[in-house]
């Protein structure tokens, strides 16, 4: 009974520590892949076709622009440091597009940390988590969300075909270790366990059961 009791309590330790293990993994992986990448958030007032409509053709002229004053782009710091810059002037692309297609709803725009579901670009998945962002609230913001990644640069591709241009394949290796870049493209067996495990640990998180 004595070794029983013993081994119970061997088996609790080793899960304890597995599992602070695990999460310490998942945590710092997690980290450098946020502290990596730029993404733009643009939700719509509600979820009627109208407004669905508006938030697309806001991230389409948002976008636009966007693509007019980062091509030469390299870093992360780059983008922030210009969209910073540039806020009042995103806010205000924003808001006349809503104005030109009908509408009175009032626009905001902020740059900060928000928390992101998991998310594919072609062959490339960020995992859920807190990323530095561009948001876009329109109206009441109570609509479904637009998610795309700004630097490095996702939000041009076409994410139907399923493939991620090397150029941007490029900057994300550069800016990750091997490990992370092999996570988020799945290049293998391997990586694709690796992923799952943070997956179910980074949704345990979010739902505050570790914090």
């Amino acid at each position: 009974m004595k070794i029983f009791k013993r081994f119970t309590i061997l088996f609790f330790l080793l899960f304890i520590y597995i599992l602070i293990s695990a999460y310490s993994y998942v945590n710092a992986i997690c980290t450098n892949i946020s502290d990596s990448v730029f993404r733009l958030h643009v939700i719509a007032n509600s979820d009627s076709e109208e407004d669905q409509n508006l938030k697309y053709i806001v991230r389409d002229n948002v976008i636009k622009y966007l693509d007019s004053i980062t091509s030469n782009v390299n870093t992360k710091e780059d983008i922030v440091e210009i969209i910073s810059n540039n806020l009042d002037k995103f806010n205000e692309i924003a808001q006349n597009t809503v104005y030109e297609n009908g509408f009175s709803y009032n626009v905001s725009v902020q740059i900060g940390n928000f928390e992101f579901p998991e998310k594919t670009y072609g062959d490339v998945t960020f995992p859920a988590g807190y990323y530095d962002a561009l948001k876009i609230n329109i109206g009441d913001a109570d609509g479904q969300n637009w998610w795309c990644v700004m630097f490095p640069p996702l939000c041009f591709i076409d994410v139907s075909s399923g493939v991620v241009p090397d150029d941007s394949k490029e900057i994300l290796e550069s800016e990750l270790n091997e490990e992370e870049y092999l996570l988020i493209t799945k290049a293998d067996n391997k990586s694709k366990i690796k992923f799952k495990i943070i997956e179910v640990l980074q949704n345990l998180k979010i739902s505050g059961i570790f914090m």
